[in-house]
């Protein structure tokens, strides 16, 4: 009994949290994750994923963090820069030139810096990067150019970077929890939204909003945090297998929205949806002269190196 014992209270039950769908692939990509930590630490460590915002919204998850709810959780750079603000960078509009100048800051100095940034700043662990998408506005009219957006009130998430790109088009930015966007559209709470198209497609965007245009105003990324409490309890060993493991995932997760973006460009018309193609130079022209000065969080020279990556 006593062994019994022993072997019970060595293991320990995690918390991993988001705001996604099941049907999604950062979701499929925790549940693999969840395997994987039971079965490398042999059984030490299990972890049950809390999917569509069960345990909170994205402000909620990360609070939780250092609050001991949750031990760990997929989250936006805008959210995490709540906490250090550089870090914001790789959401803002037209950053990156595409997705392979985002795979290269992925795996930059830049970016380790921006982690140690936000370890510094919270005691959390950064511990996978993951692609989350090109975000596209949806709307009942075709968005053609940035006076298309003038007066249009578009939902954006709720953190500070987000308004950038509608506030330089003249749009009403107007931020609604996540969970509640599709309510918001078919009521007309708001005109429009932006996201990427895998998430799109899973949150059915597309039924009160018909018109997908391919703004891909924000190379958006996720990453996986590891709460500083569970980070700082883990022998050396464990954690190698839990960044190992996160690290694995996100490159799971990642080539199948690389897939699913491409193939959604097309699917989308079997759905009753229009994808409407943009000439992205007319909104990147207009968003430019806010991507450095005293408005934002980040340095000219953490722009400029972030723009030198190749």
């Amino acid at each position: 009994m006593a062994l019994l014992a022993g072997g019970a209270s060595a293991q320990q039950a995690l918390k991993f949290a988001h705001v996604y769908e099941t049907s999604e692939a950062y979701h499929t990509a925790a549940l693999w994750a969840a395997e994987q930590i039971a079965e490398r630490t042999d059984g030490r460590y299990t972890m049950e994923v809390f999917p569509a915002s069960s345990l909170g919204k994205e402000t909620d998850i990360n609070q939780g963090l250092t609050l001991g709810t949750v031990d760990i959780i997929y989250t936006g750079m805008n959210f995490a820069g709540r906490s250090f603000e550089p870090l914001t960078i790789a959401s803002a509009p037209y950053m990156f030139r595409d997705v392979d100048h985002w795979k290269a800051y992925a795996e930059s100095d830049l970016w380790d810096e921006m982690k140690e940034g936000y370890v510094d700043a919270t005691g959390h662990h950064v511990s996978a990067i993951l692609y989350y998408g090109e975000r596209h506005v949806t709307s009942k009219t075709p968005i053609n150019t940035p006076e298309d957006m003038k007066g249009l009130k578009i939902r954006v998430p709720d953190a500070p970077l987000y308004v950038l790109f509608p506030n330089a088009v003249g749009a009403n930015p107007t931020p609604i929890a996540f969970a509640e966007v599709y309510l918001a559209l078919q009521q007309g709470t708001v005109d429009a939204q932006e996201n990427p198209l895998p998430t799109i497609l899973a949150k059915k965007f597309y039924e009160p909003t018909p018109i997908i245009n391919l703004t891909g105003h924000i190379t958006e990324s996720l990453i996986t945090i590891i709460s500083g409490n569970l980070w700082n309890s883990l022998s050396d060993e464990d954690k190698v297998i839990f960044d190992e493991v996160f690290q694995e995932a996100a490159i799971r997760s990642n080539e199948e929205i690389y897939a699913s973006e491409a193939e959604l460009v097309t699917g989308f018309a079997e759905l009753g949806a229009t994808v409407n193609e943009v000439d992205r130079s007319l909104f990147k022209a207009v968003v430019e002269p806010h991507l450095v000065g005293d408005d934002v969080p980040w340095s000219q020279e953490q722009f400029d190196r972030l723009q030198a990556i190749k």
